[in-house]
This record gives structure tokens, C-alpha cells and sequence, in this order.
């Protein structure tokens, strides 16, 4: 199933590895290494509206590893995967 993930961009449940929050998460050292490698590889996408704070971070594995940056709470993208899945 698909879901919204911010900015008119949706993914396919299946393909999220993990949905995080970029407040507790970003603030490890590990965790900002693996966003600047991601970055360096072209490996980050940017979901927020121009002017919004990111909230959350989407690991994908489709079709490579890829960071989704988005504006949405986790709490507000783990609801939409989760109704996407009673559809």
C-alpha cells in the first residue's frame, strides 16, 4: 500500500525500513555520519515545504537506500502507513 509522505510524495509501505525522529535521532554522532554519507551518495531527498522544519527521517530500501526528509511528525507518518495498510 502507499502512503503520503509530505510535499505530494507518496511510498510504498513496503518499501520504508523506518520512520525516525529527527529530534531524538539526529542529535548521535552515527546517525549525522550516516547523513553525510547519504549525502554525498545523492541519497537524500528533501519532503519539507520550503520554510517548514523537518520532523522525520524515512529509511527506504527501493529502489536504493534512500533518506526522505520530511516536514511530518512520526507519529502523523506511522497513522497514514498504518491506514494505508486497512485499505
Amino acid at each position: 500500500m502507499y502512503f503520503h509522505a509530505g510535499q505530494d510524495f507518496v511510498l510504498n509501505t513496503r518499501d520504508v525500513i523506518g520512520v525516525f525522529d529527527l529530534d531524538t535521532a539526529g542529535a548521535s554522532r552515527r546517525t549525522e555520519e550516516y547523513f553525510r554519507s547519504a549525502e554525498d551518495n545523492g541519497a537524500v531527498v528533501d519532503l519539507c515545504a520550503p520554510g517548514s522544519l523537518p520532523k522525520s527521517f524515512l529509511v527506504t530500501d527501493f529502489p536504493d537506500e534512500t533518506i526522505y526528509i520530511s516536514q511530518l511528525s512520526p507519529v502523523a507518518l506511522k497513522k497514514r502507513a498504518e491506514k494505508a495498510e486497512l485499505k
